[in-house]
């Protein structure tokens, strides 16, 4: 569950059955301070993955939050070099934005750098959260290059299709459980979390 913005969105996640809680660190409607993320994460009971979100960060602020809020995990959605990615004593997940079969091929100098990869629906100006999918066909080829973590329009009405067609590691949802930016809705949560472990 990414996005995540509230405390309360954040414990609806964890006991309805996510294993990672989302937090993202840039310029989005879905941001947090790391003031605001630490309360979110402090609330939190144990063994759930805490997720920070960063596009083309310093890796001293990266660093910074990462130590404040306790992240498990750091998600590079810009265009983080491989040898950046090496660069942190964390688990890395490296987002692509796919829109051809050739975007494919720019996870492969990330193979042994990262933990895996997440796939996003390309858009021209935002750098995820756009709740549109891409063709699924090529998020299965890549999972022939390592762990894929499958994201870009999730939601309750097609999750189990998605993971039907990529059997991916992972899925990651944000807008597809929203009722606004930021904002969850706690019965899409529920029903998109059952409708995961069914697939």
């Amino acid at each position: 569950m990414c996005g995540i913005t509230k405390i309360e969105d954040a414990l609806a996640a964890q006991a309805l059955g996510a294993d990672a809680i989302g937090l993202v660190f840039a310029k989005s409607p879905r941001g947090v301070e790391k003031e605001q993320a630490r309360e979110i994460v402090q609330a939190l009971p144990p063994f759930v993955h805490l997720v920070g979100v960063f596009v083309d960060e310093e890796k001293s602020v990266i660093e910074d939050i990462a130590d404040f809020c306790r992240l498990t995990v750091l998600q590079f959605h810009g265009s983080e070099s491989p040898e950046y990615c090496a660069g942190f004593g964390r688990l890395v997940i490296k987002a692509f934005r796919i829109s051809q079969r050739e975007d494919i091929e720019c996870l492969k100098p990330y193979q042994g750098k990262v933990s895996a990869f997440l796939l996003d629906t390309y858009h021209p100006v935002l750098a995820g959260g756009t709740g549109q999918a891409f063709d699924w066909d090529m998020a299965k080829e890549a999972g022939k290059i390592g762990p894929i973590i499958l994201a870009g329009g999730l939601n309750p009405d097609n999750i189990k299709a998605a993971i039907r067609a990529v059997k991916p590691y992972a899925v990651d949802v944000s807008s597809g459980v929203e009722m606004t930016p930021g904002k969850k809705d706690h019965d899409k949560m529920r029903l998109f979390i059952e409708r995961v472990q069914q697939a």
